[in-house]
């Protein structure tokens, strides 16, 4: 499924970031690009667009008054340099607000918020079907790899950059272990230490101050441990 984007911001600069990102990834797709809000309004109107990155201050017509002057708004990401704005933008149904300058990896987790909402709302799951959850990582420039998340095994922190250790191989992208992991289901994934987040159901076994995970023995952080002990009790019942 592509994602038609529209990207509005009076700031060429900043329309660049955002498009440059945007560009190697197979499901989204730049359909336009304004620095006049008019421009965009009229565009939006009359052609298919799923998601909008806005920015707020703009001339002649700001980003709040632009919002509400849709009568049926795609979904909405706003990019601002002013985040006091985001209480104001999320009463109006905002799906995701990006303080500039906007860094890829934060970037990447309003991209997972859009590929779910819409895949949810074009594709709504039977109670009784299975879901197969997923989402996308950058492993080089130019290249997306999906990767579903009950293939997760381990996450572990290499300073700047994260392993991702999965069923099928494992992978190496530039995040923190804190950013990737706000974007797993708290439900199945455990932070046990400052270098390492588990998949709750990939556990063998729990030996003192470890977790053993295919034959591998992964640490908890003493900080971690009242708080992984209680998570994997309540797992068992």
């Amino acid at each position: 499924m592509k994602i038609n984007c529209l990207i509005i911001d009076d700031e060429p600069l900043a329309i660049n970031v955002i498009k440059n990102y945007l560009e190697p990834l197979e499901n989204f797709e730049v359909a336009n690009t304004f620095s006049n809000p008019i421009e965009g309004l009229n565009f939006v109107k009359n052609n298919k667009v799923d998601v909008i990155f806005l920015d707020i201050n703009m001339p002649v017509l700001d980003g709040i008054n632009f919002i509400k002057s849709l009568e049926d708004p795609p979904l909405l990401i706003i990019t601002s340099a002013y985040s006091q704005f985001a209480i104001e933008t999320y009463e109006l149904d905002v799906l995701d607000f990006l303080v500039k300058p906007i860094e890829f990896p934060r970037l990447m987790k309003a991209l997972n918020k859009i590929s779910k909402r819409l895949e949810n709302k074009s594709n709504p799951t039977p109670e009784n079907s299975a879901e197969n959850p997923f989402i996308f990582i950058k492993i080089d420039k130019k290249r997306m790899k999906k990767i579903f998340l009950n293939e997760i095994l381990v996450i572990e922190s290499l300073k700047d950059y994260l392993k991702i250790s999965t069923l099928t191989g494992k992978y190496i992208i530039h995040s923190t272990l804190s950013d990737f992991t706000d974007l797993l289901p708290e439900r199945n994934f455990l932070r046990i230490h400052r270098s390492y987040t588990v998949a709750i159901d990939k556990i063998d076994a729990v030996e003192g101050n470890s977790v053993e995970i295919e034959g591998l023995r992964y640490v908890i952080g003493r900080s971690y441990m009242d708080h992984v002990k209680q998570r994997i009790l309540n797992s068992a019942n």
